[in-house]
């Protein structure tokens, strides 16, 4: 016990020595209003930091000796000061930091040696600052980038299955699988989902953005440019790089609430997110994070038949008896829900540090989010005998898909120096599922003896990636970095099958108007199960290097080139590269250019994805089966290529320059050419009915190499800061004018060149056209005492949606609103979307904002033929969307800060 006692006391005498053998500085960092918490303090040369807490206020311990201790915020320039300390001195030093721009921002993003400006980069990067982060009045990174990035297009579908839980993001007005997403620099895993309904992105995978809580981001990353050789697969359009909170001092609570003015549509949004500090240089951060929505509803009033379909007066009469419309669960006269579908996530995000030993940090990040979703598809009416069972539900019903969807991902990594040479090995595992339940529905096939409710199966992706990098600077003319490294990537996806009611078919017939005797529809209505012949497990791997060299030959001048070798087990191998540079004339202006080519690989989803599915055409239901290429329909009988990488070639030119530290201006044009785009094909039917039989289909589609594509481009940023009075202005507006067009159609890949089925004119649309040509994105913040103005402009260019079959004119169908028979095609007016909110500020520990989205409760056009609104339920398109359906809404925020 003596021993014990005297041991302790030693360890206590050595912490004590050890203490005493130390100094301190301590301080405070605040601009012209006030505290500034969470800004980073460094000391240059060392992995020493910290943050400042709510009041500003930081302290670091340190050995005696000379120092430069940096005080840093982003959209602020730092400031340093040198400090000179011996054993046992507590120095106190203050920075008061001046407001700056994000062209200002050092990124990491596209370089492998230091980080860099917008003015120093060769290319266009954008940064989504803390401060834009945190004064959104969206409660979803998705929508939060929609009305912050004029390049990124993001909207909640409706009535499109799965796709209404997981909504589509492009840039550039690409496809939302030409877009890598990373986090902290690592890429992230996509979704399991593969888009099929008629949306934008159908035939797709990307990220689902919305499983990343808001509330972990620090800030935002977005590189402009192809990207491939750099980072690899996916990197046509650009790339965005999503950096997580680091700081330690500071516990946020931030709680929410919206509704739309419809009073429909309530969102409830939760978060909590703090950090501890890991000795004196590592660091936890973690966050929670729990988002309500509920669903919206902007159908129209029905107006076809119910119970009778050749009797409209029996009919009528048939709806009066039974009281119809007060039993569909809905207002008024409507049959379906068109907006917003009712989701419900939780979410957990952590990022972390620590020393392991001189020059070298263990690193973690990752995080979970749970997701379940409701959606509703088209009423299945009474009279629909064929596809609904009376017994079951004598008035018919309106069928839902419950969505669970699980997202996980987890990285660590070491990061250290080594003989001069900086290195880092990470490893990042992620995965996301989706798993399908049908609910008020029913298998008309198996009649009286059907359940109401069915698991109808899904989906799983994971990704496992490893990454070993090396860089280091040379004295070499006015500087040189090398850098190189390679990847390995590993990937699982898997189709799991429905119970046995959701597909088997159960034989019962029915007597059409005819007296013949016909089977009832198989599988559940809305969504049929996945079937035990569609279940799969598959993997593939892929393996690549890169080398990327940075040197400045004249001060001014910066030339970088990257080349990249890309091996895969599926698809053979790829080599790529790409040369920019930047000139600098003075320190405030730079002209930048780059030129390099790109690829995407198929995604797994588009190689092995097969389906029958339920899909709508104009209120018509037929039975999709999407078959894969290891199905002989698709390689013998439609004799289509086996799937290959999409090649792309990109050039990039722009100006980026900054005016009396008060204005920042950049202008961007850019140049994408992409070859053998994969796509989603259009339906085969008529002429293949003999080889559909077999599998229970009206008609088939699959995936094919059918296009080429040409995308043109301009993007532009203006930014402006002032001191106005006692008050701060700061202002933004950015803009991306962009045109894609096909510019070929690959006949060779289909049988018969029949390329109206591959690769019809509503396809060519959605490629084209579905997306908004011009966006504008604007916002203006006054900051005066405690509050601070906001508003908010975000212009949408017109969108068109093209029916398949009209342009032929013999197809076009009557128009019930102009009395004439006349094309379903239908141009969309551009629309002007406003925000207005006011946050109050107390003391830096509450912050309470209130204010209007959509202030003047501007919609998409309305249909104007009547054809295409489905008996009076589609009032707003479904197939292509600006923005949304959903109407202005009010909104209510309090962030706690202690």
């Amino acid at each position: 016990m003596e021993k014990r006692i005297i041991l302790l006391i030693c360890l206590f005498a050595s912490i004590t020595i050890c203490a005493q053998n130390r100094a301190s500085v301590q301080g405070n960092v605040s601009d012209a209003f006030g505290a500034l918490p969470g800004a980073l303090i460094s000391v240059e040369g060392y992995e020493v930091q910290t943050t400042t807490n709510i009041n500003g206020n930081f302290k670091l311990e340190l050995e005696e000796g000379d120092y430069v201790i940096t005080a840093s915020f982003i959209m602020y320039n730092s400031n340093s000061k040198s400090v000179s300390l011996k054993v046992g001195d507590s120095f106190t030093t203050d920075f008061r930091l001046e407001t700056g721009f994000s062209a200002d921002e050092p990124v990491s993003l596209g370089t492998r040696s230091k980080p860099q400006s917008a003015l120093e980069t060769t290319v266009p990067i954008e940064i989504i600052t803390p401060e834009e982060i945190s004064n959104s009045s969206h409660f979803e990174l998705g929508e939060l980038l929609q009305f912050l990035v004029p390049s990124f297009h993001s909207t909640q579908q409706t009535v499109s299955d799965g796709t209404d839980h997981i909504d589509p993001a492009t840039l550039r007005g690409l496809g939302p699988d030409q877009l890598l997403v990373l986090i902290n620099g690592k890429r992230r895993h996509t979704s399991s989902m593969l888009n099929v309904n008629n949306t934008i992105g159908r035939g797709s995978v990307g990220t689902d953005f919305n499983a990343i809580p808001v509330s972990s981001i620090d800030h935002i990353e977005i590189l402009r440019d192809g990207a491939t050789s750099q980072y690899g697969s996916d990197a046509i359009a650009g790339v965005i790089n999503i950096v997580l909170k680091k700081q330690t001092d500071v516990i946020d609570i931030d709680t929410g609430t919206k509704i739309n003015t419809e009073k429909d549509g309530v969102n409830h949004y939760f978060s909590g997110n703090f950090g501890l500090k890991i000795g004196n240089t590592g660091f936890i951060n973690i966050t929670g994070e729990f988002r309500d929505r509920g669903a919206t509803n902007r159908a129209g009033n029905y107006t076809g038949n119910v119970y009778v379909d050749n009797d409209d007066v029996l009919d009528r009469q048939l709806i009066e008896d039974n009281d119809f419309f007060s039993q569909t669960g809905y207002k008024n006269q409507q049959v379906m829900e068109v907006g917003s579908a009712a989701t419900r996530n939780s979410a957990l995000a952590f990022n972390g540090e620590l020393s392991l030993f001189d020059k070298a940090n263990l690193y973690f990040f990752g995080g979970r989010n749970s997701r379940e979703g409701t959606s509703k598809g088209f009423y299945r009416f009474p009279g629909e005998i064929d596809r609904v069972v009376e017994e079951l539900h004598p008035n018919g019903f309106s069928p839902e898909i419950l969505t669970n969807i699980q997202d996980d991902a987890v990285t660590f990594g070491i990061r250290g120096e080594k003989n001069g040479w900086d290195i880092d090995f990470s490893h990042s595992m992620g995965s996301n599922s989706v798993d399908f339940t049908v609910n008020n529905s029913n298998n008309a096939s198996l009649g009286v003896i059907s359940p109401r409710t069915f698991k109808s199966g899904g989906y799983q992706y994971e990704l496992n990636t490893t990454n070993l990098d090396f860089s280091r600077p040379f004295d070499v003319m006015y500087g040189l970095n090398l850098a190189f490294g390679g990847e390995l990537r590993v990937e699982r996806y898997e189709i799991i099958s429905g119970e046995e009611d959701s597909y088997i078919n159960g034989d019962v017939m029915y007597e059409d108007e005819n007296g013949e005797l016909r089977p009832k529809i198989i599988g559940a209505q809305v969504f049929p199960g996945i079937q035990p012949q569609d279940e799969l497990i598959r993997y593939r791997s892929n393996a690549s290097g890169y080398v990327d060299v940075e040197l400045k030959p004249i001060e001014p001048m910066l030339i970088k080139g990257a080349f990249r070798y890309e091996s895969n087990n599926d698809f053979g191998e790829n080599s790529l590269w790409k040369l920019s540079a930047r000139y600098k004339f003075g320190k405030k202006t730079s002209l930048r250019s780059s030129y390099s080519t790109g690829f995407r690989a198929p995604s797994m989803h588009q190689v092995f994805f097969q389906k029958i599915s339920t899909q709508f055409f104009d209120g018509d239901i037929s039975q999709v089966g999407t078959f894969n290429h290891e199905s002989t329909l698709v390689t013998d009988a439609f004799e289509v290529s086996k799937l290959k990488p999409e090649l792309s070639k990109h050039f990039s030119l722009g100006l980026s320059t900054k005016i009396e530290n008060k204005y920042t201006l950049s202008f961007d044009y850019y140049n994408i050419n992409i070859e053998d785009r994969i796509v989603l094909s259009g339906q085969f039917d008529e002429g293949y009915e003999d080889l559909l039989a077999p599998f229970n289909v009206t008609a088939a589609q699959f995936f094919a190499n059918a296009i080429d594509s040409r995308t043109n481009g301009v993007e532009m940023s203006f930014h402006y800061k002032n001191q106005i009075g006692a008050g701060k202005l700061s202002g933004k507006v950015s803009a991306n004018f962009t045109e894609t067009k096909v510019t070929k159609v690959n006949r060779s890949n289909i049988v018969d060149s029949d390329i109206e089925s591959l690769f019809n004119r509503e396809e060519r649309s959605r490629i084209e056209s579905a997306q908004p040509k011009v966006k504008i994105n604007s916002y203006l913040n006054y900051e005066i005492n405690d509050f601070k103005f906001n508003l908010v402009g975000t212009y949408f260019g017109s969108v068109m949606y093209i029916h398949p079959d009209d342009g032929d004119s013999s197809n076009w169908e009557f128009n019930e609103f102009t009395g004439n028979v006349e094309t379903r095609d239908q141009k969309f007016d551009p629309k002007f979307v406003t925000d207005l909110y006011v946050t109050y500020n107390y003391e830096n520990w509450l912050q309470a904002t209130v204010g209007c989205n959509n202030i003047f409760d501007v919609y998409p056009n309305k249909h104007t033929h009547s054809a295409n609104m489905v008996n009076g339920s589609l009032v707003y398109s479904r197939r292509v969307q600006q923005f949304g359906v959903n109407g202005a809404n009010v909104f209510a925020k309090i962030l706690l800060r202690l």
